[in-house]
C-alpha cells in the first residue's frame, strides 16, 4: 500500500511538472505571436499551480508591458528581481517599466559604511549567505582536523590559519545572512495598481491629503489598520492609502 502511494505521489509530482512545462512553452509561443493575452493566461495558471520563478514573472512583466499595462509590468518585474536581485536583463526592463509612470520620486542616497554594506550584502540573497556560512563552517572543521592529524609543524601552522581564516568568515557571512534575512522580512513593498491615488494623513477618507501615486509606484508598507495600509515613498514621505489600491510583492 505504502508502495503504491509513493508511485502515485511521484507521479502526481511528474505530471504537474510536465504540465507546467507544457504551459510555459505554450506562454512563450504565444508571446512571440504576440497573443499577450493568451501568454499571460498560460503563465498565470503556472502561478495557480503553485510554481513561479524568476524567467516566469519576468515573461509576465514583459507580457504586460507589450500591452502597456504599466502596475502589473512593474509588479512582475519586481517580484523577478526579488529572485534573482543581481540579474542586469531584469533591471534593464524594469527600468524601461518604471518610465512610464508619472510620478517622479527622488530616493534618498545612501553614503559611507551604509552604502558600501548594502552593495556587498545584496551581492548574494540571505540564503547564499547562509549556504556560504555553512562552507565556511565546514572548511574550518576540515582545517581543524587537518591541524591535529598532520605531523610537520608548518603543515600544522598552514591548517591552524586557514581553520581560524574559515571561522572568521563564517561568522561574517552568518551574521550578514541573519541581518539579511530580517531586512527581508521587515521590507514589505507593494505596488500602487490605481491609475491615481490619494494618500492621506490618517487612516480614513476624511483626513487631508498629503500627496498623491500613480499607478505602477512603489511603496513600503510600514503598518496595516482595518482597510488602510502607512506606506512610505523612496523620498521619505509617508501616508495612509486603502489597501485595495495597492498589491503586496512578497506573497510568494
Amino acid at each position: 500500500m505504502k508502495k503504491i502511494l509513493f508511485i502515485l505521489l511521484i507521479s502526481i509530482s511528474f505530471f504537474g511538472f510536465s504540465q507546467n512545462e507544457t504551459l510555459f512553452e505554450k506562454g512563450n509561443k504565444a508571446y512571440n505571436d504576440a497573443a499577450y493575452d493568451e501568454a499571460a493566461d498560460a503563465y498565470l495558471k503556472i502561478i495557480a499551480n503553485g510554481k513561479a520563478s524568476a524567467a516566469l514573472y519576468f515573461n509576465l512583466g514583459n507580457v504586460y508591458y507589450k500591452q502597456n499595462k504599466i502596475a502589473p509590468s512593474i509588479y512582475y518585474y519586481e517580484k523577478a528581481l526579488l529572485l534573482q536581485p543581481n540579474d542586469q536583463d531584469i533591471k534593464n526592463n524594469l527600468a524601461y517599466a518604471q518610465n512610464m509612470t508619472l510620478d517622479a520620486i527622488a530616493v534618498i542616497p545612501e553614503t559611507g559604511l551604509s552604502k558600501i554594506y548594502k552593495n556587498a550584502a545584496s551581492y548574494f540573497s540571505f540564503e547564499q549567505w547562509a549556504y556560504a556560512s555553512i562552507a565556511l563552517m565546514f572548511l574550518f572543521v576540515i582545517g581543524y582536523l587537518l591541524y591535529y592529524f598532520l605531523t610537520y609543524a608548518t603543515q600544522k601552522r598552514i591548517a591552524f590559519i586557514i581553520s581560524i581564516i574559515c571561522f572568521l568568515f563564517a561568522i561574517v557571512t552568518m551574521s550578514i545572512a541573519y541581518a539579511e534575512y530580517s531586512a527581508f522580512h521587515a521590507d514589505q513593498p507593494a505596488i500602487v495598481f490605481e491609475p491615481e491615488v490619494i494618500v492621506k494623513s490618517e487612516p480614513n477618507t476624511r483626513s487631508e491629503e498629503t500627496f498623491r501615486l500613480h499607478e505602477g509606484a512603489k511603496v513600503k508598507v510600514l503598518e496595516e489598520l482595518n482597510d488602510w495600509n502607512k506606506i512610505k515613498i523612496a523620498d521619505g514621505q509617508t501616508g495612509w492609502l486603502a489597501s485595495k489600491t495597492i498589491k503586496m510583492l512578497k506573497d510568494f
